[in-house]
């Protein structure tokens, strides 16, 4: 008997969608059609009022500046702001981000980690009581 092959094919990426909703549709969408489908946290965070400097910084996205650099990591990422690059502060850094489709309603600070990997070297001489009695030759 021989074995039938089958050939798989690729993974199509299906287009973005967010409840029922691409991101063109959402990006055409005002803030007032937009709030219903955010999530909670988001929605009382828009409902409340943007700062100044979150107006300064989305008026900013929709002048079309090409680079954006920003210390707001609790703003909220917008349908327009989609396809854009910023530059993230992280506490020492400005770190680069592509904002993607499946980032929308997240937040900035979730694309720029503020803590590194910890990576530990190994003990040297004297730094453990087995260690004393390593003979040097």
């Amino acid at each position: 008997m021989a074995k039938k092959i089958q050939k798989r094919l690729p993974r199509r990426r299906e287009e973005f969608t967010f409840h029922g909703h691409r991101i063109d549709d959402l990006k055409e969408m005002a803030m007032s059609e937009l709030i219903p489908i955010m999530p909670c946290r988001v929605r009382r965070k828009i409902n409340r009022g943007l700062s100044r400097g979150e107006e300064h910084l989305l008026a900013r996205f929709r002048a079309g500046s090409t680079k954006v650099r920003t210390h707001l990591r609790d703003m909220v990422i917008l349908p327009e702001m989609v396809g854009k690059e910023v530059e993230i502060y992280n506490g020492k850094e400005f770190t680069k981000v592509e904002i993607q489709p499946e980032a929308v309603f997240h937040y900035l600070g979730e694309f720029s980690l503020t803590r590194r990997r910890v990576s530990h070297g190994s003990a040297g001489i004297g730094a453990t009581r087995s260690s004393k009695y390593v003979p040097l030759k």
